[in-house]
Order: C-alpha cells, then structure tokens, then sequence
C-alpha cells in the first residue's frame, strides 16, 4: 500500500550515523521507506523496531526477522521497549508528516479536498472524531485550537461562527464545515482550510502530546552517542523538537548543576535544519514544508 514517498530519506539515513550491529527504532512506519533504509544498514545482530497506530500501514509490515512492527501510538515507546527487554537504543528516527495514503482515502477526512465525512483519526478504534470537536467543543476550545494548532488570524471569529451555525444542524462533513466557514474565510481558501484541518487534525489525535511524551522518552531511551533524527511538517512541531534538542526537556527550560553549569543532554549534529534538495522538492512537492533536525546524545 503506497503511503508516500519517505522525505528527507537519504539525509535521515546518513544524520543517523547507522551502526550495523544496532538497535534502531522507527517511530512512524507508515510505508516502511525509512525501515527499509535502515535495515539495508544493519548486518544479522542489528535489529529495528517500528510502530505505527494507523491499522492501514500495519500492510506494510516486511518481511525481516531484523524487524518488529509495533501497533501502537509511538508515546507509547519506551513502554513497548522494556516489554521487548530494550533497555536503550542507538538511534530513533521519527517523520510527523500525515502520509500521503491518509490524504488520499476520502473516507478518512483528512482532506477538504474530497467530500466525506468528518473523521480526521490515525487510530481509528479511538472515539473522538472530527464531529465530536466541531459540534461539541465550546466557542473557548475551538478558539484555542485554531489559533494555537491552525495559527489562523481570525480563529475568534470561525469559532464564533461555528458555535452559532451548528446549532440549527450538526457539522457532519467536509462540505458542511465548508459552507459553515465561507463567510469568514480569509486569504488564499486552500491555505485557510489547510490550516483549520490541521489545527482539528492535531485536537482529534492529540499529536503535540505525543510528540512532547515521545521527545521525553527518547532522552532516556538512547544510549551516549545515540542519534536522534526528526522531521516535522510545521512550525508548531518544530519549534518543539528545536526547544527539546536545546534543552533536553519539552518545557524549554536550561537546567543547570549545582555549580551553575548549564545542562545540555543533546548536541545539534546539523546546526539548525535539513531542508530537502531542489531536486526533491521537484519531484515530490509534498517535501516542501519538511524540515529535519539531528542531534546527538551527550
């Protein structure tokens, strides 16, 4: 099952610093492009350990005695880890993006593109869907997540106008959502709808918890000179895993010994990001907004 093409791949591969013999994890399967990868890196002692909690990408699964695809949320990791006797690993690779295979099935909502009905669930045996957020949140919670997830400028007034609109009948679907918000559209109407899908995308999976619950554990999880390679997808994200790789703590926060000396658990292997190449935002346009950050266990 096509998923996309893995972004960033080559530069993934290489900021990873693969040790044949190592213990690696992939904490975002998808369609296995980055597992691939790095088991073509491993010799017989290496070992790599996927999780994905998208039942689709569980198709995926390849045939690789090397390899054990875990379906579950990758907050979960450090947990699945100690099951499986994984105390630490040498590196962890994560790409945030929404694969090409969720945009692309209508029926999964992830798209305004296709008309279906509101979903927007990695995990589809969870409960919360998109419909629940649209018609049940409260005019305060829709405003905080469209101006904090969608960054839309004028999310007081799309809250407003939702909150009043779906009193006479429930949101249901992409077109309902759609005809609900033309008023107050602004700018470019892809990018304002691209934005408010993201910012409920993110509300129905709870995406900035998992990522800060995955960052958190990935410090305990590697061992000193582990690598860490993450690619995100948009600012929110990124401005977390930047904070993270800085200060070692998903709260941002320098922590110094006893002597005054700042703490610093990761050092940057890039400075700054990776960005991907002309030649594959060409040939892959969906690369264009990926940005890899690599650090390194201290």
């Amino acid at each position: 099952m096509e998923f996309h093409k893995p972004i960033l791949l080559n530069e993934t591969i290489e900021g990873l610093k693969i040790v044949p013999q190592g213990v690696y994890v992939d904490m975002t399967f998808g369609g296995g492009g980055h597992s691939r990868e790095i088991l073509n890196k491993l010799n017989a002692e290496g070992c790599l350990i996927g999780f994905d909690q998208d039942k689709d990408a569980w198709q995926n699964d390849l045939n690789d005695e090397r390899f054990s695809l875990l379906r579950s949320n990758f907050r979960y990791a450090h947990k699945f880890l100690r099951l499986l006797n994984i105390d630490n690993v040498d590196g962890i690779m994560a790409d945030l993006g929404v694969s090409s295979h969720q945009f692309d099935v209508a029926e999964r909502g992830f798209s305004y593109r296709y008309e279906a009905k509101l979903d927007m669930r990695m995990n589809r045996k969870q409960s919360k869907t998109a419909i629940d957020i649209i018609n049940e949140y409260s005019e305060a919670e829709l405003l905080r997540i469209f101006s904090e997830y969608g960054e839309i400028r004028n999310s007081r007034q799309l809250a407003r106008n939702i909150v009043s609109k779906r009193k006479g009948m429930p949101i249901l679907t992409s077109e309902g959502l759609e005809q609900t918000i033309d008023s107050v559209i602004r700018g470019e109407r892809n990018r304002y709808l691209a934005q408010l899908y993201q910012a409920i995308r993110i509300e129905v999976n709870d995406e900035l918890g998992a990522l800060r619950d995955m960052l958190s554990a990935s410090a305990e999880m590697l061992k000193p000179g582990g690598r860490l390679a993450i690619i995100s997808f948009h600012s929110i994200e990124d401005r977390i895993v930047k904070r993270f790789i800085k200060t070692g703590n998903v709260q941002g926060k320098v922590e110094k010994d006893a002597f005054g000396v700042v703490q610093r658990p990761f050092k940057e292997v890039v400075k700054g990001v990776v960005l991907p190449s002309d030649e594959e935002r060409r040939a892959n346009p969906r690369s264009n907004s990926a940005k890899l950050r690599i650090a390194e266990k201290l």
